[in-house]
Formats: C-alpha cells, structure tokens, sequence
C-alpha cells in the first residue's frame, strides 16, 4: 500500500492537471471551508428572501395593472434564482404591501450586512490576510453595503440582459438553436466579470484583474449547473408536493441551494489563491498524516496559515521547517497538556529581538 500511495502522490506532483484540483481541496479542508460556507448561507437565508420578497413588494407598487410588464419582468430576474424563483415568479405573489416592504427591508438589512461580512471573511481567510490587516468593524459593515448594493444591481442587469437575449423576438428565429448556447456564453463571461470585480473588493488585500478572475469564471460556470439542477428540482420534487410538503420542501430546497453555492463561491476564492501562490502540488498525505515529506507548496501554504494569527503589527513570526524527520519531536500527550497549569510562562521577542519571558496572566480577583 504504501509503495502506491508513494507512486500516486509522484504522478499527481508531475502532473498539474490533477495536482491543483487536490490542492484547492486541501485549502479548501484547511480552511475549513465547510464551516465558511455554513455562515454565508445562515446569513443568505436570512437575506436572500426578505430581498425577493422586498422586490417582488416594490415592483408591485410600480407595475400594478401592467401585467404584460409584470410578467417581463418576473422572467428575466426573479426566475434567475434556482427553485426559490420558480415561487416568487407567480404573478399572485407581486401585489404591494407597505408591510412587507418595512420588514422586508430591515431583516434584509441584517441578513446582507452579515452576509457581507461573511464572503470578507472568507476572502480574508483564504488568502491568509493576517488578522491586524483586516478592516475595522465599521469599515467591514460599509463595504458589506457596497458589496449589497454593487451585487445586486450587477445580478440584476445580467438577469435581465440574459432574458431580453432569449425571450424577445429579436432572436425569435434562432433561439431555438445554437443561439441559446450562445447566450449562456455570453451570460457566464457576464457573471464572471462581475464577480472578478467582487472578488477584487471584498478582500482586505490588493489583487490583480488576473488574480482574481479565473475563481470568478469557475463559479460563474458552476452557477450555470445549479440553475439546471435548482430546475430539476422544482420539477421532481415541488410540483409533486402540496400543503406543508411544499413548503417544507421549498424551505429545504432554498437552503440546500444556498450552501452550494456559498460552497461554489469558497472554491472559487480557493482556486484563486492556490493559482496566484502557486499552492501546487501538495504532498498527497500531509491531509491525513503528521509526519509527512512536505513539498515547497505545503510550505507555503503552512507558512501563511501561521502569518494570518499576527495580530499586531509589531509581533514578528518565524516560521521554520526542519528537513531532519529523525530530530523532530513528536506532539505532546493530551493528558500532559491537561495538567499544565493556565497561566504557563510563554516565550516571546522584545524590541531588541532579544528573547524575554511572558509574564502569566494575573489571577483572577475574588471581588
């Protein structure tokens, strides 16, 4: 077994084709992706329905007694959403109410500013920005409205450009064709773009165009594949249910689609950051064993993990890596680390880069 796995993680090093896809996922592991997507979708379940339902309300007020307009509408935009649009585009659901409009907006308001929050803090974990480069929690919540605002109307005028392209008569004679393949295409490049721009924003670091694109056209292909699937869905399993079965299977449904996509979206941002510090490729074991001969990637990759704890301008971490197996010593007991008092004396630098006990921590006061 272990002359294959040795020969297996030899041919994926030669080949880049398999070696950055296992990379991405192991940054995508190391991470914690998983838990990243977890809270993007918590907060784009709470904010991505209030906002549906927010501009279902106010299209309502606007194109009441137009239902020719209503219709347009519903189909270029809302409908765009997987399994969620398919609800919404009812023209039963697009009559104005005052109250919806002021719930509406304030739950959407918390949802996005913490939705906002959350795609930064992924972006700001995968690429390792250290803690103290981070913005501050007033300037995090402004650019989580801009990225509200900036997503929003760019999603939109996709939608709508996409629709115009295959439902009007303009393109009637061939919609039917290669025509079709063609504005999705186009509407992938569309999204791409879009979120090139997002992924350049949210991060608390400086990318290039090139840095942040190739990510952004995964997702946007990605996206393409969870509309047919959000598709599929509604087709085999809500219009099949009624009553509380439905709306169970909405809910569910809405939910599960958040998650891919928030996990589509993690990816992308991995895939960025293993191409532009060319994370690749990884020792094929270092996921699932200690001791393990580490590649240059795996170095780096560790390397910066550690960078992203400084907390302080002023505290300087040293990474080292000793290439002598036979010297490194193994990890501590658990059962020895229990026993350890809390307030143990650590080691650190001072300003002169002379080595200086930290003194503990203070007992805690009986008042």
């Amino acid at each position: 077994m272990g002359r294959v796995l040795d020969g297996a993680d030899r041919a994926q090093r030669r080949f880049p084709p398999l070696s950055v896809p296992i990379a991405v996922f192991y940054k995508y592991v190391d991470d914690q992706g998983p838990y990243l997507a977890a809270i993007i979708t918590y907060y784009g379940f709470i904010a991505i329905f209030p906002l549906l339902l927010l501009a279902t309300s106010i299209l309502g007020f606007l194109l009441q007694g137009n239902p020719g307009l209503q219709e347009a509408v519903l189909s270029s935009a809302l409908r765009q959403f997987p399994i969620i649009g398919e609800e919404l585009g009812r023209p039963e659901g697009m009559t104005g109410s005052t109250t919806a409009v002021v719930v509406g907006s304030l739950t959407a308001l918390y949802g996005a500013l913490g939705l906002g929050q959350a795609l930064q803090n992924a972006q700001n974990i995968a690429w390792s920005v250290p803690r103290n480069s981070r913005p501050n929690p007033v300037v995090l919540r402004l650019k989580s409205l801009v990225l509200l605002v900036t997503s929003g109307v760019a999603v939109l005028g996709v939608s709508v450009v996409s629709a115009l392209g295959s439902e009007t008569d303009m393109f009637a004679p061939t919609a039917d064709g290669s025509w079709r393949w063609l504005i999705r295409l186009v509407t992938v490049l569309l999204v791409g773009m879009v979120l090139t721009g997002l992924f350049r924003f949210a991060a608390a670091r400086r990318l290039r165009w090139s840095q942040a694109a190739p990510g952004a056209f995964v997702v946007a292909a990605l996206w393409q594949l969870l509309q047919w699937l959000g598709t599929l869905y509604v087709t085999a399993v809500i219009n099949e249910t009624d009553g509380m079965n439905g709306t169970f299977a909405l809910v569910l449904g809405l939910i599960g689609v958040i998650y891919i996509a928030a996990v589509m979206g993690v990816i992308g941002m991995e895939v960025n950051v293993v191409l532009a510090r060319h994370l690749y490729p990884r020792s094929l074991l270092t996921l699932f064993i200690d001791k393990v001969d580490l590649t240059p990637a795996d170095k780096r990759a560790y390397t910066y993990y550690v960078r992203s704890q400084r907390h302080k301008v002023n505290e300087i971490i040293d990474v080292r890596f000793d290439e002598d197996d036979d010297i490194v010593e193994p990890p501590p007991d658990p059962d020895e680390l229990r026993r350890l008092p809390p307030t143990t004396t650590l080691e650190a630098l001072d300003g002169r880069g002379a080595s200086a006990a930290v003194p503990p921590a203070p007992p805690p006061s009986r008042d």
